[in-house]
């Protein structure tokens, strides 16, 4: 989820990747593995048919109690399946009877690799032909959307792994203090050492997502009107709707000008300019790589993963604002309780025409 720099809660998140993230991976990984090591030396049809483990068609992924919360009151009723090594806070993952299902995996990167990985290396699921749906809410760019606006994405970009001066100690000719570890100049591409820096999702099925749900009438709320109201260009001062651009993560929330056209810049060159920023939020890279991890076993498809997130604040002020007042204000923007909404209706197309249409999905996305 994310707010005004990055994602979620009735808060956000954004800008940095510490040793934290990847150290719970690491560890949930090691204890996951070793509590289903009977599991890795089952056959295909052995996991198949196993009584504990459950064909999921859509595993929808939210990040705190609001985001799944909506899934839930539209989609139910619900059993609850308690899985081992999930967040104490959200410990069941929830399914109906349309092979629909619902975790939450906590907020910010560490959350969301552990959660990952203790559900996708679990006994409880056969995962191998799911659709992961990552849902959550997020700070948006007023020059890509606006507070409500739902937005699919095709790149994965992670804010937080870079170097960083404060910025009263930068040189006079950076534009900002942020710049790739082990280069020399914000402009330089530094090299991948991470391997989690940008993920690319399957653009077939981001398109597809895209044209199920673009013309779905999304929430609003008068106090989002009003906030929007104040920012004198499109697409920010214009109602919701559902759009195509891409999202960092990063677990500092920020607000600003010049972060913000840090993040533009540098989603083109982690992309090399293919993808385009829009949206801020704490966990996408971390649940992706998780779900990496899963795969190098045969036990997910990263052809199945799509991510959605709505904008619930604005990234930046407007106008005559501050940016202090923009980040420690962003409830005031209204746009909490339209963006939570806009998951569901946003992201339910795909899910229900993958759950209703399975067997056209079941193979891989459809060709239409």
């Amino acid at each position: 989820m994310n707010l005004i720099a990055p994602s979620k809660k009735s808060l956000p998140g954004r800008l940095r990747v510490t040793p934290i993230a990847r150290s719970a991976v690491a560890i949930a990984a090691t204890l996951a593995f070793g509590a289903c090591a009977p599991t890795m030396t089952r056959n295909s049809d052995d996991i198949r048919n196993s009584q504990q483990d459950r064909e999921v068609k859509v595993m929808i992924v939210s990040m705190f109690g609001p985001e799944g919360k909506v899934w839930l009151d539209h989609l139910g009723p619900w059993k609850a399946v308690k899985v081992p090594g999930l967040s104490p806070d959200y410990p069941d993952v929830q399914c109906n009877a349309q092979d629909i299902c619902v975790m939450t995996t906590g907020m910010g990167h560490a959350n969301a690799a552990a959660s990952l990985m203790a559900l996708t290396f679990s006994d409880r699921f056969d995962l191998r032909r799911t659709y992961f749906v990552i849902a959550g809410i997020a700070g948006i760019d007023p020059m890509q959307g606006t507070v409500g606006s739902a937005a699919w994405a095709k790149y994965l970009v992670d804010f937080g792994i870079q170097w960083e001066l404060d910025a009263r100690e930068k040189p006079t000719n950076w534009p900002s203090g942020f710049l790739g570890i082990n280069t020399k100049t914000p402009t330089d591409k530094p090299p991948p050492d991470y391997h989690t820096e940008v993920f690319a999702l399957n653009a077939k099925l981001a398109d597809t997502a895209f044209a199920l749900s673009r013309n779905v009438a999304l929430a609003d709320s008068p106090e989002a009107r009003a906030a929007r109201a104040k920012y004198h260009y499109a697409p920010a001062n214009r109602t919701p709707k559902v759009i195509q651009c891409d999202t960092l993560s990063g677990d500092t929330w920020w607000s600003g000008k010049y972060i913000g056209e840090r993040a533009r810049v540098w989603t083109k060159q982690r992309t090399d300019g293919k993808g385009t920023y829009c949206t801020t939020q704490q966990e996408d890279n971390a649940t992706y790589e998780a779900l990496k991890r899963a795969a190098s076993t045969g036990r997910v498809n990263l052809d199945r993963v799509a991510a959605l997130r709505t904008g619930s604040d604005f990234d930046r002020p407007h106008k005559g604002q501050t940016a202090s007042d923009n980040l420690v204000n962003y409830a005031a923007q209204g746009g909490f309780a339209p963006a939570i909404e806009n998951l569901y209706r946003a992201g339910n197309p795909l899910v229900q025409d993958i759950a209703t249409h399975w067997s056209e999905w079941r193979e891989g996305v459809p060709s239409r």
